[in-house]
């Protein structure tokens, strides 16, 4: 496994992957910073690609990623995460809009769980989910870096845009 640290927008985010696919999107910047696993090594090259596209969506000119990505979790995790990619950019859906693409209506806060532990943030659009009130809810970055991915993306709801000013 590899590892690289870049700069961003929102902070400096670790990616972890291997030269097939991107693992992990970690916000060091965030309330919990990640150190590498002693067996990661440090190298660049697996990246690019993943840093050529990051660029762009924080440049404003892709609004949909194409990386081949292998996060792991649970079978129920797997599904949440897939239907967070059908989330368009620029929306918002809630908690329980996703539960009910999944065909698990009354799942909401387990696919608020299965939300939460989401490996591969920013590119698979978890800061997209938010409360069936409006309100901006947890986010494995905090909610300034959630604000700011809804205000880049122009998808911040109507309560959370004043905030943000």
């Amino acid at each position: 496994m590899y590892y690289h640290i870049v700069q961003s927008p929102i902070g400096e985010l670790l990616l972890a992957g291997d030269e097939n696919a991107l693992r992990l999107v970690h916000f060091q910047s965030g309330p919990r910073p990640l150190q590498p696993a002693k067996e990661w090594e440090p190298g660049e090259r697996p990246f690019r690609e993943v840093m050529r596209q990051l660029k762009a969506y924080f440049n404003g000119k892709l609004q949909q990623f194409d990386l081949p990505l292998a996060p792991e979790g649970t079978p129920f995790q797997m599904k949440v995460w897939r239907a967070l990619r059908t989330i368009p950019y620029g929306e918002t859906w809630s908690y329980g809009e996703l539960a009910r693409c999944i065909r698990k209506p009354t799942a909401s806060r387990a696919v608020g769980a299965a939300n939460g532990q989401n490996p591969i943030p920013v590119i698979i659009p978890c800061h997209r989910v938010i409360g069936a009130n409006g309100a901006l809810t947890g986010f494995g970055g905090g909610l300034p870096i959630k604000r700011k991915l809804l205000a880049l993306e122009g998808g911040l709801p109507g309560e959370a845009q004043s905030a943000l000013f």
